[in-house]
């Protein structure tokens, strides 16, 4: 079986990884597999191609936003990319994250209708469904149901900082991403599946097929971690995020900070210099790490992970924590609660910051409850779960 993985990364960040590790399992089991990426340097060994430059990313974010129109720049990047893909002749094509500047959905879904290959799209957010935004929690928005119009969140990821385009997006995205008759949608949390199913996807067959993680590379670690970053003798609180800002917690964990008894150190990684710079004095800034061996040291140094977010799919860093044998504390948001079960987390009410310093300091979570429930999360068997599903599709 030849296979054909189109992700904004390859081996980088939770999709890129994912799309990676899929692709190297693959060829472990005599198949052949290529991803297909448009940002960043691709990380670990599997085959890739990229579509595009930085050129075609820096103007397709100008055209996004400027335009609002997130997913139909990069032309001429596409266009190059699907001769290639024709040559190449895929028995199945996996989406995965088709924003992030790079792609051109039109041209790529009107390949996918003329090939008519089996596709497996998996949703890493709620993007394919709405005229704009990735993510509606934060500001309760339900206009997707029925068609987007007068955004709430132009200015929020994928941003535009002129035009609305909105309701257009809306209905462009309805036309291309419907109909296609070979198409399975798989979501990694119950969350997301239910709403896939209230959207224009429901017309498709669906998988839930939870994340997985590598067990060989997160589980607990000792290491110098603690002196390397500055984080006392004391219990840690620790969070963990790809890109900090009120969404993910950050306003919450500076609230939480003062909250806490002295002994405590919070400690967040992934900020930036900027935000490293103005933390309260209480937090420790940790800047963002593709060490997976680091970042498996951090969990483990922790009391607890708190996960404060207040939109989500479903964390793969509540997995890796558990996986290190930290319980977790996240807020009842999307689909982070599904990773926990009352042996190894808590799950308090969106906002109630509160309620997460009074679970950090009565929490008494087993060690070994945390890694036992980590187990059912190992990318072995979500692996196992997608080479079924491929193979039921051919």
């Amino acid at each position: 079986m030849k296979v054909l993985m189109i992700n904004s990364v390859c081996g980088v960040g939770s999709t890129g990884r994912i799309a990676a590790d899929l692709s190297r399992v693959l060829e472990r089991e005599g198949h052949q597999s290529i991803v297909a990426y448009g940002r960043k340097e691709p990380m670990g060994e599997v085959e890739h191609i990229r579509i595009g430059t930085d050129l075609d990313v820096k103007a397709h974010g100008a055209y996004a936003r400027l335009l609002d129109r997130t997913g139909f720049g990069s032309r001429g990047a596409t266009k190059d990319f699907l001769l290639w893909a024709e040559a190449y002749d895929p028995d199945l094509i996996h989406l995965h994250n088709l924003h992030g500047y790079y792609l051109h959905v039109g041209l790529l879904f009107d390949y996918l209708r003329k090939t008519g290959k089996p596709v497996v799209w998996t949703l890493h957010d709620c993007w394919p469904f709405t005229g704009h935004c990735a993510y509606f929690d934060y500001v309760g928005c339900g206009r997707w149901r029925e068609g987007c119009f007068s955004c709430p969140q132009k200015g929020e990821y994928p941003a535009s900082l002129l035009l609305d385009n909105s309701k257009s997006n809306y209905r462009k995205k309805r036309a291309l991403f419907t109909g296609l008759p070979r198409m399975t949608v798989v979501t990694p949390s119950r969350f997301l599946g239910s709403l896939a199913r209230e959207s224009f996807l429901g017309e498709y067959p669906l998988r839930v097929i939870p994340n997985g993680i590598d067990l060989e590379t997160f589980r607990p670690r000792e290491g110098t971690a603690r002196e390397k970053y500055g984080l006392g003798d004391g219990p840690i609180v620790l969070g963990v995020a790809n890109v900090w800002e009120d969404r993910k917690g950050l306003r919450d964990f500076c609230q939480l900070a003062e909250l806490l008894p002295e002994e405590y150190t919070v400690a967040l990684v992934g900020l930036s210099p900027q935000q490293m710079e103005g933390l309260p004095a209480k937090i420790k800034g940790i800047p963002r790490t593709d060490s997976t061996e680091e970042l498996a040291q951090l969990y483990s140094l922790a009391q607890v992970f708190v996960n404060p977010t207040w939109e989500d799919n479903f964390p793969t860093t509540n997995l890796e924590a558990l996986a290190c044998s930290t319980p977790v504390i996240t807020y009842a948001t999307g689909g982070s609660p599904e990773a926990l079960d009352e042996t190894c987390g808590l799950t308090v009410n969106r906002g109630d910051v509160e309620a997460l310093a009074r679970g950090i300091q009565e929490q008494r979570f087993s060690r070994e409850a945390c890694l036992a429930r980590s187990r059912r999360f190992g990318k072995d068997g979500m692996f196992e779960a997608y080479l079924a599903l491929y193979q039921a599709l051919l």
